[in-house]
């Protein structure tokens, strides 16, 4: 156990699993107490034991359940968005509701988040956006999912101007092993994670908790502001 966010108040968006449990855990780790956030507040509440982290309510696409979320938790030290809502497909399988879905979820909710939370940031505080590797890299099917986090990359360093000194950057991550991929089939993921990882200059698939290694960089580096995190493998690069 560390001590990079001791006595330090984390908040963090998003599910009870995967790379925002990472998170939450590697925070506890070092020191901070963690505040959970999501639309089903038991199941995140279920899904930890420790006295030091917290669960609470928050539709990320609703600006008011957000605003009253702020005000629930008072002064925090960091912010970290991991919400996200895939817009998968090739065009001609795109539509406007799963395009607006996924830009309120990743883009426009984190915005409202970094609105209302900005005030009550503690000095040397931050946020931690989430963008994606198809923000970098173009492939077929992923049309919706590189507007998504192309937008994100854009926010982060505009947020990064407007809010200085409190710092926001951004983790874009490449393909983790997590439930995000279950929806291929036990075979189809081995195969696709077999794909990626022997094409990648890493010659692997990332992890939840190297996501969650580079969040705490992004956390406690206090000369970094405006820059996007590339965890990825190197796949972009092949």
């Amino acid at each position: 156990m560390g001590n990079a966010l001791q006595d330090k108040t984390i908040v963090v968006v998003g599910r009870s699993s995967g790379i925002a449990r990472a998170v939450t855990l590697l925070c506890r780790s070092e020191g901070a107490r963690v505040v959970v956030a999501g639309r089903d507040r038991d199941r995140l509440a279920a899904a930890y034991d420790d006295p030091a982290i917290s669960a609470e309510t928050v539709d990320i696409t609703d600006d008011e359940s957000i605003a009253a979320f702020a005000t629930r938790v008072g002064p925090v030290d960091h912010v970290v968005s991991t919400a996200s809502a895939r817009a998968r497909g090739k065009l001609a399988d795109l539509d406007r509701e799963k395009l607006q879905l996924s830009f309120d979820t990743k883009v426009i909710g984190p915005t409202m988040l970094a609105k209302q939370f900005a005030p009550q940031i503690n000095d040397g505080g931050s946020f931690v956006l989430f963008s994606g590797v198809n923000a970098f890299k173009v492939s077929v099917g992923y049309l919706g999912v590189a507007i998504t986090n192309g937008a994100v990359d854009f926010l982060t360093r505009s947020l990064a101007v407007e809010l200085a000194p409190t710092r926001v950057n951004t983790i874009s991550p490449g393909v983790i092993d997590t439930g995000a991929w279950d929806a291929l089939g036990e075979d189809g993921k081995r195969d696709y994670f077999a794909h990626i990882g022997g094409r990648n200059p890493a010659r692997r698939i990332g992890t939840s908790d190297d996501v969650a290694n580079a969040v705490l960089f992004a956390m406690t580096n206090t000369f970094m502001t405006g820059m996007t995190l590339k965890i990825d493998g190197g796949e972009p690069l092949v």
